[in-house]
């Protein structure tokens, strides 16, 4: 009933006071709470089909036999300790600022969303359905203070009620802060988050299935180290679920040689 009232009132309020698009400007006028048109939430790109089987990185660049496996170069050299990873969305244009957006302001109704489109993922990847807990990737306790939130919380939390999963947002915590500097290099990306988590005291998560939940995965190094983290506290696996991907890691070009 509370649902109800709550879609009619929003229904009302389009109606006479219609907003914008948070990303085009738009004017939004259908009866929904998340503040971005339906034309942008389509103009989201998807993962290609052709794709690492560990990790999930598009592999349309990289040619690979038939009868070849779909591994990448970074997992071909074991480069994860997460079992596989997948995410909604390509990080370009229109899903990074509708992450921004979610990022800086407290938008459940769009994190919601994202947990929608996480599930979809999830029921089409036989290997994530074998879950036992969802857990966010968390943030320093000095970050979430300040920003009041973690955004990757307000993802995984909706997400593990439409999976009918345990969610456990204390089982992880990050113990260093990311450094300052809004762009980091490769090296600095891995050196950031290095010895940076830990699993709380009195946390339960041996011979667990765990499915590790951020919002963008750029070279895959916080969810590595996270599923290090776990691994080490006696968790059975992990599996990384995000809603964005970087067009292409940077690990796997040309140049990049070994970490």
């Amino acid at each position: 009933m509370r649902g109800w009232f709550a879609e009619a009132s929003d229904a009302i309020v389009s109606t006479f006071f219609p907003a914008g698009c948070r990303i085009c400007g738009q004017l939004l006028l259908r009866a929904s709470r998340v503040p971005i048109c339906e034309e942008c939430l389509a103009s989201f790109e998807t993962p290609l089909d052709k794709k690492c089987e560990v990790c999930g990185q598009a592999l349309a660049w990289m040619a690979v036999r038939e009868e070849e496996p779909l591994v990448c170069r970074a997992c071909q050299q074991k480069t994860y300790a997460f079992e596989r990873a997948r995410s909604y969305g390509i990080y370009d244009r229109a899903l990074v600022r509708a992450i921004i957006l979610l990022k800086w302001e407290r938008i459940e109704p769009l994190a919601v969303w994202f947990a929608e489109q996480l599930a979809e993922v999830t029921n089409r990847e036989i290997g994530l359905l074998a879950a036992d807990v969802v857990v966010p990737v968390p943030l320093h306790r000095d970050r979430e203070r300040q920003r009041g939130y973690n955004q990757a919380a307000l993802i995984s939390k909706p997400l593990a009620r439409k999976l009918d999963l345990p969610h456990k947002a204390v089982l992880l915590m990050r113990t260093r802060p990311r450094p300052g500097k809004q762009v980091l290099s490769l090296e600095e990306r891995w050196e950031s988050v290095r010895g940076a988590f830990a699993t709380r005291p009195g946390s339960q998560v041996d011979n667990k299935r765990v499915l590790l939940v951020d919002d963008v995965m750029t070279t895959g190094a916080t969810l590595d180290v996270c599923a290090r983290t776990l691994l080490e506290s006696g968790a059975k696996s992990v599996l990384g679920l995000t809603i964005a991907r970087a067009a292409r890691n940077p690990l796997q070009g040309p140049d990049s040689g070994n970490l």
